[in-house]
């Protein structure tokens, strides 16, 4: 049962307790396995360092060995050829297909008008050159679901900003390729190649290149604890998209607000996993009672009833506060991942919102679309980052350089504001190479 809390402060300190990564968010039955892979008890951060340093010392054979200890699949090949990518392409319902083209194109468009262009301004003699990343490694997880979309809520604004190569890891099943919605996914939206590696080690690999795996100039993709701490221990080594844990939907909801539909949305996040948060904060005790009711019946009758479940009474709140403004203030603080606004002219409070991956406004622009075909990518901000993230976007996949082009009278007059600067700093090199063009008189 999702837990209700009433007031401000109340509902405060439930929301913004510590959501940082954990060994506790690991299963016990994890924690058990890597006890018996690696012969001793480690926290997840100690399992991810043997992991990378494994790969990077021994490549695709340190791949495959901890793909059969942690993953009981020992891959017949790493790189799944273009001919298995047809066969699994080929396999796909069309209505599913013509469903994936569809969200491909929608997205392809969103991220296309964001994607800024390099500029010089000859006037002041400055600008910026706009480059796309040269080779991108995406992830995507198997674990309990199997998720084409986060292929082209990847792959597809990487395309757009003009990515020359990408790859894409993603587990093994059981029967030694991939899930075939994925590979389907990936052909769609234009993936290069495809490697069969899951977990950390498909990071490792990405990051640092192998004789199969190309070495990736950034990876991007969620994933599980260990996938997300690969990713942590490889900054600075490889471009990072950001850090994401589990998902977060919050709702504001007011008395006017659908009750059917914002539990609707609750229960959709909260299947996606054990760990996902689904909060509601809403002006209106009716409101409350009726979606505590709602969700616990809507989560009773899905296929995923166990997840949902448990996420919603482990992770779930609903809380009661007295005025919008309050709501308003709580949700900057938790900073989602999502955010919908279920109340009435949701455009006119969109300024009050400034911390969210993504806002949603009103009945009709729900969060499910925002996992699927609304334009955006779902690849959010979790975990409070919002407060200083965004979400992947074109943006993410490209590089500024700033461009200094200046005529010789505009650079003798800043030259002397340089000198000036430099002299007061002590840098006398710096002033001297400024005065310098002008004692050279150079034409």
């Amino acid at each position: 049962m999702v837990k209700i809390v009433k007031g401000y402060e109340q509902a405060r300190e439930a929301l913004l307790v510590s959501r940082a990564l954990s060994s506790s968010d690991t299963p016990r039955h994890v924690q058990i396995k890597t006890e018996e892979v690696f012969g001793k008890p480690l926290s997840p951060s100690e399992v991810v360092q043997i992991i990378l340093e494994n790969v990077k010392d021994g490549g695709d054979e340190a791949i495959i060995d901890l793909t059969v200890k942690l993953e009981g699949v020992r891959p017949k090949f790493l790189e799944v050829s273009p001919s298995k990518i047809s066969e699994a392409f080929n396999q796909i319902p069309q209505d599913v297909l013509k469903a994936l083209n569809s969200a491909a194109t929608r997205i392809s468009k969103f991220h296309s008008v964001g994607r800024p262009e390099s500029w010089f301004d000859d006037s002041e003699g400055y600008g910026e050159t706009i480059i796309p990343v040269n080779k991108v490694g995406i992830y995507v997880p198997g674990g309990t679901a199997r998720l084409p979309s986060t292929v082209l809520m990847t792959a597809t604004p990487a395309k757009t900003a003009g990515v020359s190569e990408i790859i894409l890891c993603t587990p093994s099943s059981k029967n030694g390729t991939p899930d075939p919605l994925i590979l389907a996914a990936a052909k769609i939206a234009g993936v290069d190649k495809v490697f069969q590696i899951g977990g950390a080690q498909a990071i490792a690999a990405m990051a640092y290149g192998t004789n199969t795996v190309p070495r990736v100039d950034m990876v991007c993709g969620p994933g599980n604890i260990f996938v997300t701490l690969a990713k942590k221990h490889l900054f600075g080594e490889v471009g990072l998209d950001g850090l994401f844990g589990p998902t977060e939907t919050l709702v504001i909801a007011d008395e006017h607000a659908n009750a059917t539909l914002c539990a609707a949305d609750l229960v959709a996040q909260a299947e996606h996993d054990y760990m996902a948060t689904p909060i509601l904060i809403t002006t209106s005790h009716e409101i409350a009672i009726h979606v505590e009711k709602e969700t616990k019946l809507r989560a009773s009758n899905i296929i995923r009833s166990e997840t949902a479940t448990s996420s919603l009474d482990n992770r779930g709140y609903i809380a009661v506060v007295e005025q919008l403004d309050d709501a308003f203030t709580l949700a900057n603080e938790f900073s989602p991942e999502h955010i919908s606004l279920m109340i009435r002219n949701p455009k006119e409070s969109l300024n009050k919102i400034s911390n969210a991956g993504a806002i949603f406004l009103g009945d009709f622009s729900h969060e499910v679309l925002g996992d699927y075909i609304a334009g955006p990518s779902h690849v959010m901000p979790t975990g409070g980052t919002a407060r200083f993230a965004s979400g992947l976007n074109v943006r993410s996949f490209l590089k500024v350089s700033p461009v200094v082009g200046l005529g010789k009278n505009t650079a003798l007059k800043l030259g002397k504001i340089a000198s000036t600067l430099g002299r007061a700093e002590g840098l006398t090199g710096h002033a001297e190479a400024a005065e310098i063009r002008e004692e050279l008189d150079i034409k």
